[in-house]
């Protein structure tokens, strides 16, 4: 079995020991590094082999932002995981959009965390239903909606794809739904990134949510 390797980046000692010690006993991963900010995980991140990077936002000297986007000029098929705060709803897409796989809330338990990492290894994405949720609460969207979909010309059956990713369905649960198959709803997911500029899925769910295309 090849153990999946997770490096921790976040400034707190702490919180660090606590991921470590909260996934120490897992078969399947392994920590193979830590680092208390972006720079140091740089420094580091060549001479350490990393499957999953979790990654802090706010900390000293380097935050997560610029991190991220200097790590995957140094490893593209680095698979970063954000750690985040119910208060950064504002940073979600700029990290999605400079390459993080997912996001989890800080106070998570093991077995969300384990799945996390799991799911993000593969290259999939994660965005834990809390966050989601906390999102959607808040109400940070512009009012677009109908007017929106028309001007995208969104199909009906996109549009049907569109709302079972939101509800976090995989591209199997979809299909299952939808009476497709798993490969025509890739081809659905594909266009709707297309029409709406977006690069995956999670990237995709962000931008319905914030433009109210879709009401959960």
């Amino acid at each position: 079995m090849n153990l999946i390797k997770v490096f921790i980046v976040d400034d707190h000692r702490l919180f660090r020991e606590g991921v470590k010690f909260a996934l120490g006993k897992s078969s399947d991963i392994e920590i193979t590094g830590e680092a208390k900010n972006g720079l140091e995980f740089l420094e580091m991140i060549d001479k350490k082999d990393a499957d999953v990077v979790l990654m802090d936002i706010d900390m000293p000297e380097m935050n997560g932002f610029d991190a991220i986007k200097k790590g995957l000029e140094i490893k593209p098929g680095l698979n970063f995981l954000v750690l985040s705060m119910h208060g950064d709803h504002g940073h979600y897409l700029k990290m999605i959009e400079l390459g993080a796989k997912g996001f989890i809330v800080k106070d998570s338990g093991p077995e969300e965390l384990k799945k996390a990492i799991r799911e993000v290894s593969k290259g999939n994405n994660y965005f834990s239903q809390e966050l989601l949720m906390s999102i959607i609460l808040k109400k940070e969207v512009s009012p677009v909606g109908i007017e929106l979909l028309k001007k995208l010309e969104i199909s009906p059956r996109e549009y049907d794809v569109l709302g079972l990713l939101c509800k976090a369905s995989s591209n199997q649960e979809i299909a299952d739904k939808l009476f497709i198959s798993p490969k025509t709803v890739e081809g659905h997911k594909a266009r709707l990134m297309q029409k709406t500029g977006t690069q995956n899925s999670l990237a995709l769910v962000l931008f319905a949510i914030k433009n109210q295309l879709i009401q959960l």
